[in-house]
């Protein structure tokens, strides 16, 4: 059976690499001639205005849009040839702006389902629960008991219904079926929105941890300053749709076009940026 990955390999020092995207819906241009990359290790930061079209470029990397031109590889491969469901495989792994989630399902079982990309038990012994497919549960079970729960710290809700939690907790369940999914890569569409400070800097907490502990490299989506100037490795800036810069924190502080872009003044102190 062919890999459905296209025969373009890249040569690139980048782990995802996204080269000249295009993305127009109707007469709208929402990513154009993007290219930017994540290099293996990094915590990777793309911010922007509502509307810059940051979500949108984790949308082509997830498959879910398909951009009008321009490539994406992932690994030194080329992904335009692939579908959703072939994502995760490769070890990509998403949370998302709104919570999705199997609201009726305890919050062990949600985190389980983010696995299941990776079993490969057979249709029988699936089904009668025997067998390769009684050890592998088992085995999964414990591997998510004992690091993912304990990591993320929800040991106490392990067992209630996803939908009688509060906001905060719903985060930490969706990041939990994330790294269920072992990813090599794992985006975060603004993991602290609408949280308080200190639901805030639990999350944060908990990235730094999968990054330093996991070895995760993370493409982050963020609107809180303070966090992507604190933990960030190299920062993307989008303005509809362009890359208007890209580099370490520090120096995006002090970008005058970036400054613009969020304030509307070259003017204005950079200090609201989060310094």
């Amino acid at each position: 059976m062919t890999n459905p990955v296209a025969e373009q390999p890249s040569n690139s020092e980048f782990l995802l690499e996204v080269r000249n995207l295009f993305l127009r819906f109707g007469g709208v241009n929402v990513l154009t001639e993007v290219s930017t990359g994540v290099r293996e290790g990094e915590i990777f930061a793309i911010i922007g205005p509502n509307g810059a079209g940051k979500t949108c470029l984790l949308n082509c990397i997830n498959r879910f849009y398909h951009p009008a031109k321009g490539q994406i590889y992932f690994q030194g491969q080329e992904m335009s040839r692939l579908k959703p469901f072939d994502i995760p495989k490769l070890g990509i792994a998403r949370t998302f702006q709104n919570v999705e989630l199997f609201r009726g399902m305890t919050v062990l079982d949600n985190i389980k389902l983010g696995r299941h990309v990776h079993l490969d038990t057979g249709l029988l012994s699936a089904g009668f629960y025997f067998g390769k497919a009684r050890q592998t549960e088992l085995g999964l079970r414990k591997e998510i008991e004992e690091k993912i729960i304990d990591l993320l710290e929800i040991e106490h809700i392990r067992k209630k219904k996803v939908g009688t939690l509060p906001y905060g907790l719903q985060k930490r369940v969706e990041l939990a079926r994330a790294l269920a999914m072992k990813p090599k890569l794992l985006l975060l569409d603004e993991p602290v929105t609408g949280m308080n400070l200190e639901e805030t800097e639990d999350i944060t907490r908990f990235i730094l941890d999968v990054h330093d502990e996991w070895g995760v490299t993370i493409i982050l989506i963020e609107h809180d300053m303070g966090v992507v100037m604190d933990i960030s490795d190299r920062v993307c800036v989008l303005d509809f749709g362009v890359k208007i810069a890209e580099g370490p924190p520090e120096q995006i502080r002090h970008n005058e076009l970036v400054i613009k872009a969020y304030l509307g003044e070259q003017d204005l102190t950079y200090s609201r940026l989060g310094a």
